[in-house]
């Protein structure tokens, strides 16, 4: 199972292995602390295509394909895949305000659509 969650929330015992999917740690907020078990910070946006989108919410459509085709196929993306594959429950933690538009949404629906792919690859 993969949840999203918002890393301020907090942490309950069905979230499993927490992941943190930002380029930036978020403030106020301690590397030390137990809220965070993996800190996969090469899964989150570029600068650059953070800088693009600048909370425009008129580019998010064309925001999540730019993000989705920048973490496809890369090594921190399938460190993820293999996290997802080994483990029962994983969540996704965001620091955007937005609960539906937010990082950790984008890597859902591409993490949901890589296991598919591969469990479809290995099924047959």
């Amino acid at each position: 199972m993969i949840r999203i969650k918002w890393i301020y929330d907090k942490p309950d015992l069905h979230d499993g292995v927490r992941i943190l999917i930002e380029r930036r740690w978020p403030r106020g907020m301690r590397r030390s602390s137990q809220h965070v078990d993996i800190w996969l910070k090469r899964v989150g946006p570029s600068e650059e295509l953070h800088r693009w989108l600048l909370h425009n919410p008129k580019k998010w459509a064309e925001y999540e394909k730019r993000y989705t085709k920048e973490i496809k196929g890369t090594t921190p993306f399938r460190k993820l895949i293999d996290i997802a594959i080994h483990t029962n429950t994983v969540t996704l933690l965001f620091n955007k305000e937005d609960r539906e538009k937010n990082d950790a949404a984008v890597v859902w629906v591409a993490l949901q659509k890589a296991l598919q792919e591969r469990e479809s690859t290995t099924s047959e």
